[in-house]
């Protein structure tokens, strides 16, 4: 085990996490997003502007640029994080929980015609995840393609939680859910996040896809998650159906 090695604390992790140079997600920008929404007759009026993004990254980031970033995952951006980053470690976050709200009509993995669903973060009982931590030399590179990908729309909300590792406690960059955005969906039922994540699909893939992905980074670390344990049985057994 050497010591720059970003999986030194789990090496178990390396073959999970998609490097960089192979995420749909490194120097993503939203034009990306606007050309992907035009080619297949999207709407893309819900994307902030440029401007409101990097005000935005601006504002949430004040006074941290010239130092090392910790980004807290809790969904994809812990199989694909899309940014360089010197280390990985488990991680574990009091006061906000994992939560399947963020409905999809957008495009990446839901569309009108079949809507899906992923997780969000929100306030709750805990959420065990991973935290990545980008060199202070890639702090201001990185976080743009992280903004443009976090922040395209109105879903989520820039926040610095602390996240409890192994290795001592961070003080690490969040998104969490925005309730105020129409597609955050707190309302649904158990019944209707089985249908939606069995059916949606989008760009990036499927919702179920997305749930499988979780199930696998949790088996691998050892985390017990009720909800996503019971969302992969009743998923399976609709799709099967």
């Amino acid at each position: 085990m050497t010591t720059n090695d970003p999986f030194r604390y789990h090496p178990g992790l390396r073959p999970l996490i998609k490097p960089r140079e192979d995420s749909f997600f490194a120097d993503f920008h939203i034009d990306k997003a606007i050309e992907i929404g035009r080619q297949n007759g999207r709407s893309t009026d819900w994307i902030l502007s440029e401007a409101e993004i990097e005000a935005d990254r601006a504002q949430a980031l004040a006074g941290r640029m010239d130092r090392d970033l910790w980004v807290f995952g809790y969904g994809s951006l812990m199989w694909d994080p899309g940014v360089r980053f010197a280390e990985v470690r488990r991680g574990f976050a009091p006061g906000v929980e994992r939560r399947f709200i963020l409905f999809d009509t957008n495009g990446a993995r839901g569309t009108q015609d079949q809507p899906g669903l992923m997780a969000a973060l929100d306030t709750g009982q805990g959420c065990h995840g991973l935290i990545f931590r980008i060199a202070a030399e890639d702090v201001l590179a990185e976080t743009r393609s992280l903004w443009h990908r976090e922040r395209l729309g109105p879903a989520y909300l820039p926040r610095f939680i602390s996240v409890e590792t192994d290795h001592g406690t961070e003080d690490a960059l969040a998104f969490l859910a925005n309730h105020a955005a129409d597609n955050i969906r707190g309302d649904l039922t158990h019944e209707e996040q089985v249908r939606l994540i069995a059916t949606g699909e989008g760009f990036l893939g499927t919702s179920r896809e997305y749930l499988e992905n979780l199930a696998a980074h949790f088996e691998e670390m050892k985390i017990e998650d009720a909800e996503v344990t019971r969302l992969v049985t009743d998923v399976r057994a609709f799709a099967s159906g």
